[in-house]
């Protein structure tokens, strides 16, 4: 199958050509015809699989063809759940509409409002934002939703998990009902589905892949080590290739920090990309990172959605996640787009529980490897009662920010409300998964 037989159009197949795109994906082959064909959809497709492109591309051919209007307001909404994601669709959609006359603009938090306020002023056809800074614009009436024809969901699922449902139902009220919706996931829990009843019309179900699978094009590797010598083990791996694009997950914001310090120390260009880094720091760190400027980039999980770098060949785990479903997004940062990648994850004796849960999680065993010289002095324990790290640790690291207690973050604005500046982050909501954690900034 080619994108000529999916019914784009001219200017669609050129500029696909122009980046030398000739076959879509499976989920991008059972998502465009029905797209285009107006129905609601809920999409399912591994991360890396070419979700972006599913929903973009039938939109813009649908915004090019229904006729311009004389109005300033958006025609379509793409909500996001963080800033590094939002920026990225807003590449992909420049990209694809190369050869058309559509215009997009991005609204997230941690920059002004005013060029924002000012690209809306002089009129756009699609909004990519996250759902904090979209309330801003909401409450100050900066924005007008009663235009919008197509509305989409992109990573739903973080969105549900990072407490943004409140901010999501104020949003839907706001959109006319006559609309196409559009909503991708990697997964569609039971929350998914329910708001997903809700808001939709009858919307066919894609999926591609089964929950929570990894493409077979990455390799599996983990290196038991004493939680005292990761990082040295880490530099051993990094300096193997020094010019080597990685990226390294930290479990924790202060973590990430401390390691680049380390590794710019040891002579390796290094960056860290997380919540409290302000949208510049984080902007010039990823452009550097995707320029070869800086080879490794040390991120978070929240801060991470969004981080879309071709050939990117190994991503390590230097802390792994509490959350077992988040290793299937880290790893899918590389194998993408039918090459293959290195998945490595540095593994303490205290972090047994959660390795386990991962292997439970894809239903396959992960290749153990010991490094000489870095041997741990307590093997890893593989079984349910194995061992996991104390609340507020990561790899050794103390956690940056405290779990909040009491009230919810937010809880004095109503409805889940983020506040201006903090605009991509909804306040309120616990993660909806098996191990709750406080939800963190974008």
């Amino acid at each position: 199958m080619s994108f000529d037989s999916l019914g784009l159009a001219p200017a669609l197949l050129r500029a696909l050509a122009d980046y030398g795109y000739t076959q879509p994906t499976p989920i991008q082959a059972a998502a465009i015809p029905a797209a285009l064909e107006g129905h609601d959809l809920l999409a399912a497709a591994q991360t890396g699989t070419g979700k972006t492109a599913a929903f973009a591309l039938p939109l813009l051919q649908k915004l090019s063809t229904s006729g311009q209007t004389m109005t300033r307001r958006p025609r379509a909404l793409v909500l996001t759940p963080t800033r590094e994601l939002a920026a990225q669709v807003h590449e992909n959609l420049r990209d694809y509409s190369k050869h058309m006359q559509v215009s997009a603009t991005t609204i997230f938090g941690g920059v002004s409002m005013g060029p924002q306020i000012n690209a809306l002023r002089r009129g756009v056809d699609i909004v990519i934002a996250t759902p904090g800074r979209l309330m801003d614009h909401m409450q100050q009436r900066t924005l007008d939703l009663s235009g919008v024809e197509t509305l989409i969901l992109d990573e739903a699922d973080r969105m549900l998990d990072m407490g943004f449902l409140p901010a999501l139902k104020r949003i839907l009220v706001a959109l006319p009902k006559k609309r196409q919706t559009l909503l991708f996931s990697a997964t569609f829990a039971p929350a998914i589905k329910a708001l997903a009843m809700d808001f939709m019309r009858n919307p066919k179900e894609i999926s591609v892949s089964a929950p929570n699978t990894v493409t077979t094009l990455v390799s599996h590797q983990v290196h038991p080590v004493d939680t005292s010598r990761k990082r040295d083990l880490l530099l051993h791996l990094l300096s193997a290739d020094s010019r080597r694009q990685s990226l390294v997950f930290s479990r924790t914001k202060h973590g990430a920090d401390k390691l680049v310090t380390f590794l710019n120390a040891s002579g390796l260009r290094s960056a860290a990309i997380h919540g409290n880094k302000s949208q510049n720091a984080r902007t010039r760190a990823l452009s550097d990172f995707k320029s070869g400027r800086v080879t490794v980039l040390v991120a978070t999980d929240i801060a991470a959605r969004g981080i879309d770098i071709e050939q990117l060949p190994i991503v390590i785990n230097f802390d792994l996640p509490s959350v077992a479903e988040d290793y299937v997004h880290r790893i899918g940062r590389t194998g993408r787009a039918g090459m293959e990648g290195l998945a490595v994850s540095l593994v303490s004796h205290d972090e047994s529980g959660l390795l386990f849960d991962i292997r439970k999680l894809l239903k396959q065993d992960i290749a153990i490897n010991n490094v000489t010289g870095y041997e741990p002095s307590t093997p890893l324990r593989l079984d349910a009662g194995a061992p996991r790290p104390k609340q507020g640790g990561g790899g050794g690291q103390r956690q940056s920010r405290a779990p909040r207690q009491g009230k919810p973050a937010g809880s004095a604005r109503p409805n889940g409300y983020a506040p201006q500046g903090r605009g991509d982050h909804a306040a309120g909501n616990q993660r909806r998964r098996s191990n709750p954690r406080p939800a963190a900034k974008a």
